[in-house]
This record gives C-alpha cells, sequence and structure tokens, in this order.
C-alpha cells in the first residue's frame, strides 16, 4: 500500500487528483483542508475505501504534525494554499502565512522520510513575462504579488531542502486549469455561470489580455503520469494548455456555446495582478502525456454540460 497525503484536497484540482489517485486500490489517500478555500462537497469518495479526510491546518504545526506522525506517508502533493485573485489581492498577509504551511510540509517531510513532494507552483511566478512562450528553466523574478511570492519561495524551499537534506520534489506550474467542479471564483466558471443566466459579464479592461486554459482530466493525467513514472524527479514542469485567447474572446465564445443574450461590460482595469499574457511552454507536459490537450471549446462544452459547482 502506498500511503499519500494530499493538502487543500478539498479543493479543486486536488479533490480531482485524489479521485483520481484512489481508482488504484493500491494508493490509500489522506486528504486534509482547512476549508478557507475549500469545499466539503468536493471531498471524494471511494468505492476502495482508500479515501479519509482529515480537517487540518497546514500552516499551524500543531495541527499538521500529527497527521504525518500517525499517516507515515510516502509521498506528498502540497496543494493547500489561500487562492483566487480577488480573495489573494484582498488578504495579503493571509496569503503570505502559506509560506508557513510550505516550511511545516517540508519539515515533517523530511522528518517522517517521505520519499518525494509534489508541490502546486502558479504561472504567477513569470510576474510580467518577458519571453514566449515562458519557459520553465528561464524564470523572472520579478513577481510583485504576494501570492506569486510565495509560490517563488516555495519553489525555492523546495530546491533547498533537496539540496540540504536530498528531499526529492516536482513542481508544477499550473496555467488556469478549469472544470466542472471549479468554483465562481474564477473566469470560466464566473462566465459560464453568468451566460447561463443571461447577466452581464464583467472583464476588467479592454479585455485584450490573453490567457492558456487547460482543462483538468490533462492536469491531472499529467501529473499522475510524473508520479506513476518516476519522471521530472527535482524538476519544475509547466501545466498549462498552449493555445492563447483573449479574456474577450473567452467571453465571446462562452456566451455563443451556451446560447446566452447576456452582454459583455468592461469594468475599470485592475492595478495590479492582471498580466498581460500567458502562455507556457509545455513541451515537457505534452511529452509525458503523448498527446494533444483537449481543445478549449470541448472542454467549454463539458463544463456547460456539468454546472453543480457553478450555479
Amino acid at each position: 500500500m502506498t500511503n499519500i497525503l494530499i493538502t487543500g484536497g478539498a479543493g479543486f484540482i486536488a479533490s480531482c487528483l485524489a479521485e483520481k489517485l484512489a481508482e488504484d486500490k493500491n494508493n490509500f489517500i489522506t486528504i486534509v483542508d482547512n476549508f478557507i478555500t475549500g469545499s466539503p462537497d468536493k471531498i471524494p469518495s471511494s468505492p476502495h475505501n482508500n479515501i479519509r479526510f482529515i480537517k487540518s491546518d497546514v500552516n499551524i504545526m500543531e495541527d499538521i504534525a500529527g497527521v504525518f506522525y500517525a499517516g507515515r506517508f510516502d509521498y506528498v502533493f502540497h496543494y493547500a494554499a489561500l487562492v483566487g485573485v480577488k480573495r489573494t489581492l484582498d488578504n495579503p498577509v493571509m496569503v503570505l502565512n502559506d509560506i508557513t504551511g510550505i516550511k511545516n510540509i517540508l519539515t515533517l517531510c523530511k522528518n517522517t522520510s517521505v520519499k518525494r513532494v509534489f508541490f502546486s507552483s502558479s504561472s504567477e511566478v513569470y510576474g510580467e513575462p518577458v519571453e514566449f512562450p515562458q519557459n520553465e528553466q528561464t524564470t523572472p523574478l520579478n513577481s510583485r504579488l504576494p501570492y506569486a511570492i510565495v509560490k517563488n519561495v516555495g519553489e525555492a524551499f523546495l530546491k533547498s531542502y533537496y539540496q540540504e537534506y536530498g528531499l526529492e520534489y516536482t513542481i508544477f506550474r499550473f496555467f488556469n486549469t478549469y472544470g466542472p467542479k471549479q468554483s465562481k471564483d474564477f473566469v470560466i466558471s464566473k462566465f459560464i455561470s453568468r451566460a447561463l443566466k443571461n447577466e452581464d459579464i464583467p472583464i476588467y479592461g479592454d479585455g485584450s489580455q490573453t490567457r492558456t486554459f487547460c482543462y483538468i482530466d490533462d492536469n491531472i493525467e499529467a501529473c499522475i503520469k510524473a508520479f506513476n513514472e518516476n519522471k521530472h524527479i527535482n524538476d519544475v514542469l509547466n501545466i498549462g494548455g498552449e493555445i492563447e485567447i483573449s479574456i474577450k474572446q473567452l467571453a465571446e465564445k462562452i456566451i455563443a456555446l451556451t446560447g446566452s443574450t447576456s452582454k459583455i461590460v468592461h469594468l475599470p482595469a485592475l492595478k495590479e495582478g492582471d498580466m498581460t499574457r500567458r502562455q507556457p511552454d509545455n513541451s515537457k507536459m505534452k511529452n509525458l502525456l503523448g498527446r494533444e490537450l483537449l481543445s478549449l471549446e470541448d472542454g467549454l462544452k463539458k463544463v456547460i454540460s456539468n454546472t453543480k459547482y457553478i450555479l
């Protein structure tokens, strides 16, 4: 039996990861979450009875240490974090507290002989990009926002713990993953929710800022392949789509796919945190998958047909 801990497991991506890992009856999954951004209804069940949930806060050593010493984990996926653009902009100190959680997790992994830590980093580490596509080896340290700083610091901690203690790691830099379980704090679920209700769809500025989007199944498959196949050990992977679309074009596409009468309304541009472009070099991810990623249109149709979490 392989014992796996997933922190933040009541969140969107981590809960989908837990569900997929639990399909292998040889894995036993422990999920921890404090429900600040996660939701109890996202915690998956398993026909193999190999998932358990423990309410715990990784930022409090006394809270999370007992989980480690009781669980004796082989691998840890550290996905717990304060997320969401507005939430992270409004609560910068709470965001920075996640550095304590990263240190707690790595210290406990070191002390309990965890074999490898998988860390959910973010495209935000690139700051305002200086080249395209954005490659894992050419990361500029020009990020200003607390969320981006925490992810940069987290990556540095993982590399330092490997150098000093031999604790292996894999860093996933996520670029705008979306899917049916995503809460409506995020752009695609927010736009779809409003479109299905024929409500106005607000975008910041003129909507020319571009993003790429990755359907949740592609994200999960790539991350689990890295885990199962022991690939990209002590390495960094961009996890995301490569085809850019402007936020205005995204809203227009969602309106068309839903047959909505929603109108696009323009809000003042954000003062910071809304980068002009995002486009990862996802060649490592595609090599892992051995295929192309699901198209945005097909992914949007999947979300539109399954709106439990966003309506």
